[in-house]
């Protein structure tokens, strides 16, 4: 009982306390479990960042879930390409994907958009190509550029072979199109045109081939091993006024189609002074992202053999 009093009587460590006895509060806040030695020391020689990166925005919103990619992270820009517009957040790459083209994985649409030239717009001095490659909502996924010489832009014009390098958010080359120098009349069907995707680059993973015939615009599309996998079927007339033009994507039956490639109206004025062309391609899904890929490379050659042209000149097929 003795005890009990004495413990009943002991101050209270609050702010009614006498002043002989303080509260006992810890001062270095609660010392954890056993063994607990406090906070890390900050590291030696951690990297400080780099002067000009940008401050996080105002408005940023909260993160999500773990592991979830964020809709509205920090966008870069890419050299050579116009600012102000965003990048596709990168997704998490799956299995047995090339790098760089888990972008494809998310997306069943894709827009291009090739850049205005003025050097080319006022001399009609040919200069390499250069596009804009979005997703539907607008953000950019790829930018890609042709490498092309002078002598060889200037003198073999639309029929030129080229080099296009696709670069992403991060300025790598993840797909390179090879277009070899092929023949371009339907009457020499031993020699069509053909183009060579390639993702990482150096390793192919897929053909486009051009199918002789005597009317229609056909390609065939294959894979790594050069078997046929869908077909490519254009219309007759290359050319319309103020109205899409559209390279349907069939099954090797032709009893299916599966997307196609529309060589998209940009308006009177860009139609008859420029050879600048807006395309959109469509696909499924759940394609394979190397098909996916391999569309992209159909794209550039249509547009190489149908709607690139030079000053003054009107466009024609091959």
């Amino acid at each position: 009982m003795d005890n009990q009093n004495a413990q009943m009587k002991a101050p209270y460590p609050g702010t009614h306390s006498p002043a002989q006895n303080p509260p006992e509060y810890p001062s270095a806040g609660f010392s954890g479990p056993p063994g607990y030695t406090g906070h890390p020391a900050p590291q030696a020689g951690y990297p400080i960042p780099p002067a000009g990166y940008p401050a996080p925005q105002a408005s940023y919103p909260g993160v999500g879930p773990v592991g979830f990619p964020g809709q509205h992270q920090p966008v870069s820009h890419q050299s050579g390409a116009p600012a102000g517009i965003p990048w596709m957040p990168a997704p998490p790459p799956p299995a047995n994907c090339p790098p760089g083209l888990e972008y494809l994985t998310q997306i069943d649409q894709l827009l291009i958009h090739q850049q205005i030239e003025l050097l080319e717009v006022l001399t009609g001095f040919e200069t390499n190509n250069k596009y804009e490659i979005k997703n539907s909502l607008g953000q950019r996924i790829y930018f890609a550029a042709e490498d092309t010489d002078c002598c060889t832009r200037n003198c073999c014009g639309p029929s030129r072979p080229f080099t296009m390098r696709i670069l992403d958010n991060m300025g790598r080359e993840v797909i390179t199109l090879e277009r070899p120098l092929r023949c371009t009349s339907c009457c020499f069907p031993c020699c069509l045109q053909e183009i060579e995707i390639q993702a990482p680059p150096g390793i192919p993973v897929g053909y486009v081939t051009q199918t002789w015939h005597p009317c229609l615009p056909r390609f065939t599309v294959q894979n790594e091993r050069r078997e046929d996998v869908l077909k490519i079927t254009g219309p007759c007339v290359v050319c319309s006024c103020c109205a899409d033009i559209d390279f349907e994507i069939k099954s090797l039956d032709d009893k299916y189609v599966v997307g196609k490639i529309s060589k998209q109206w940009s308006g009177l004025v860009r139609e008859m002074f420029t050879d600048v062309d807006n395309f959109g391609i469509q696909f499924p899904l759940d394609l394979d992202v190397k098909m996916k890929a391999v569309m992209l490379g159909a794209c550039f050659l249509i547009d190489f053999m149908f709607f690139e042209m030079t000053r003054g000149d009107l466009k024609s097929g091959p």
